[in-house]
């Protein structure tokens, strides 16, 4: 699915006329050549993203255009893996420095304010050389994120990171697929890749070392705790 290009901290994974959806920054649903996955020093809070951006990819010898998707990461790009599966590749690049926890048995409490951007992710990449519409594309971030979250609860015990994001990509020329569920052959073909290159990322990044056990012990991250209000709609 990709042809990947890695130079200066900058990971560029190239198919051209591509059909991407990112959740990223700048994220949109877009027709492009390429997309980015950049890597951003400890401490990193640029005033101007966008040229911030631009200066990176043209540091390393690449040129944006206002499509091609960009995922940020504080984890070296020596640490991402790809994953194939049938008609489907996967790339990850994985730091859990901010986990983001989930209790099913929360404390209670207030929505937190806006944080300031930390350099974690987990950055996820999925293509296929299926044709999908809109839907099915869409669907596909949706089976990209479930293995994510189970890959890293298996792990680390946490379901994600406070910046995780996703992109995925298809080839409008290639066969049609009309569904990307689980059950499908693209959707099963993302969920293993998807797996076998978050967990290969995470072995890369951390072997020996130990991730945080919580929230408390890590450097950055949130446990979600407030409670809302539930209700039947016909209450509402």
């Amino acid at each position: 699915m990709f042809d990947a290009t890695t130079r200066d901290g900058v990971l560029a994974l190239e198919r051209g006329d591509a059909r991407w959806l990112s959740t990223g920054w700048d994220g949109s649903l877009a027709t492009a050549d390429r997309a980015f996955n950049v890597t951003v020093p400890e401490g990193w809070n640029p005033d101007d993203l966008d040229a911030y951006v631009a200066d990176r990819l043209a540091d390393a010898g690449f040129e944006r255009t206002r499509d091609d998707p960009v995922l940020l990461t504080g984890v070296a790009q020596r640490h991402a893996r790809c994953a194939r599966c049938g008609p489907v590749e996967a790339v990850a690049t994985v730091g859990v420095s901010n986990p983001a926890a989930l209790p099913m048995d929360p404390e209670g409490g207030a929505l937190p304010a806006d944080p300031e951007p930390v350099a974690g992710t987990v950055n996820v990449f999925v293509g296929t050389t299926r044709a999908l519409d809109d839907g099915a594309l869409a669907n596909l971030v949706a089976v990209a994120t479930e293995a994510k979250t189970a890959t890293l609860l298996d792990a680390v015990g946490f379901p994600g990171t406070t910046t995780d994001a996703v992109v995925a990509a298809c080839d409008p020329a290639g066969a049609p697929a009309e569904f990307s569920g689980s059950a499908t052959r693209v959707g099963a073909a993302a969920r293993a890749c998807v797996r076998d290159a978050v967990r290969a990322s995470y072995d890369s990044r951390y072997g020996d070392d130990d991730p945080p056990d919580s929230v408390v012990d890590a450097r950055h991250g949130v446990r979600t705790d407030v409670q809302s209000d539930v209700f039947a709609p016909d209450d509402r």
